[in-house]
């Protein structure tokens, strides 16, 4: 049986928290999957995976992921198509090309592609 912590617990300086990797790339950056032939802009970060189990184990298990490192929100492309993805930290790298990323939301969220990077809409800026 897994014990739950108690609301004293989970903010007991003393419990050890479990390590989180932190994340090496922001929202706006361009980035490429690091095996499969896509790109795209990030536009949300999940510190460690955040999605359906039936997702997760329907990635085939010599190349499914770990889970406890960030995943990412794309609005991704690619020849065919474009489409968002979530994919995991370890299988990203950026993307030099300085090309932009041809998906119909990114006007929706950003402003305009600055050296790589997609800038964020004023509205959507904290």
């Amino acid at each position: 049986m897994t014990h739950l912590p108690t609301r004293t617990e989970a903010f007991d300086p003393g419990v050890p928290m479990p390590p989180i990797a932190s994340a090496r790339f922001t929202i706006g950056e361009v980035v490429r999957h690091r095996m499969f032939d896509f790109r795209g802009v990030i536009f949300d970060v999940d510190p460690v995976f955040a999605n359906s189990e039936e997702w997760y184990e329907a990635i085939p298990e010599d190349i499914r992921p770990r889970k406890d490192q960030p995943f990412y929100h794309l609005l991704a492309e690619n020849a065919d198509s474009n489409y968002i993805a979530y994919v995991s930290q370890q299988n990203l790298v950026p993307d030099d090309s300085d090309e932009p990323v041809d998906h119909p939301a990114i006007s929706g969220l950003f402003d305009r592609l600055v050296d790589g990077r997609y800038r964020l809409r004023r509205e959507h800026r904290h």
